[in-house]
């Protein structure tokens, strides 16, 4: 598996990532994760629409809380052909427990926690830490990454409008 060092940190410690680096203009990596009913979820069915796909280490801290939250939030306003996707490597029951907490009713979250072959087919695996970096992957309605954001220190939240913006100019 590839690997590359320093591409995050986490309270200005460098991590290395593991596996392939996704870059813009590729074809989105299908893989399978789990739903929170523990069952398979393939990437690809939910091709045919603007797909964010939002990693997050682990949704039981703060700063992945406030991004999903806000993410729930711009679900409902940029329509049924946007899918917004929440991946960690939490346990599928925490997630559905979180999410029910949470009031979190727009983002479909999906565990890699089984095989962590999300991490590893985007090269956001924390090989020290074995969670996910943050980062947003905005993949268009062929399934193809069209903008990537790769949050350099772990603790802190995306830029949101950026995002946004991508995900607008591709409805």
């Amino acid at each position: 598996m590839q690997e590359r060092s320093g591409g995050v940190t986490f309270q200005g410690n460098p991590l290395t990532l593991a596996g392939t680096e996704v870059k813009v203009g590729d074809s989105a990596p299908d893989v399978e994760v789990l739903g929170n009913d523990l069952g398979p979820v393939k990437l690809s069915s939910y091709k045919g629409k603007v797909c964010v796909i939002s990693v997050v280490p682990s949704l039981d801290t703060p700063v992945c809380d406030m991004q999903t939250r806000k993410f729930n939030e711009a679900a409902g306003n940029l329509g049924e052909n946007v899918a917004i996707l929440t991946i960690s490597m939490d346990l599928p029951f925490a997630q559905a427990r979180w999410c029910g907490a949470a009031g979190v009713d727009k983002v479909v979250t999906l565990s890699d926690y089984r095989h962590a072959a999300f991490g590893a087919a985007y090269g956001v695996l924390i090989k020290e830490l074995r969670l996910l970096a943050r980062a947003i992957f905005v993949v268009d309605k062929d399934g193809t990454v069209q903008y990537i954001q790769l949050v350099k220190e772990v603790t802190e939240e995306p830029n949101y409008g950026d995002v946004l913006e991508a995900v607008k100019n591709l409805v």
